[in-house]
């Protein structure tokens, strides 16, 4: 099943059973708390992680049709861009994407902790 037709599965589903059709800020509710069930899954090694992914998934893809996003095209747009950005990686490893460069070390050096031995008071 490709995106968009999951998308109207998902959409068909939530007006057959009368769910919320528009009430975005629920709907935002909700899938955040889908994502939460999914994160305790993982992080409890239990086997419905699949299942509260699929959950996250058909949230959102309610969500995107509430709100007239057309996910399949999105994602694709999405996956291209990111293909083509170009990253390099940080004294301290982190990757940051090479145009992005600047600023990232900007604020990485904001947050690296002091040195060891700071400079005496003059």
């Amino acid at each position: 099943m490709d995106i968009r037709s999951a998308q109207r599965a998902a959409w068909q589903n939530k007006l057959d059973k009368g769910f919320s059709t528009d009430d975005v800020p629920l709907e935002f509710c909700l899938l955040s708390g889908e994502v939460a069930e999914a994160f305790e899954a993982w992080h409890r090694a239990r086997p419905d992680l699949g299942e509260e992914l699929a959950d996250v998934t058909i949230y959102l893809l309610g969500l995107a049709q509430m709100t007239g996003v057309d996910l399949q095209r999105e994602v694709e747009a999405k996956l291209a861009k990111n293909a083509a950005r170009r990253y390099t990686r940080l004294p301290n490893g982190v990757p940051v994407k090479a145009a992005a460069e600047p600023a990232a070390r900007a604020r990485a050096a904001a947050t690296d902790p002091p040195a060891a031995n700071p400079p005496a008071d003059s």
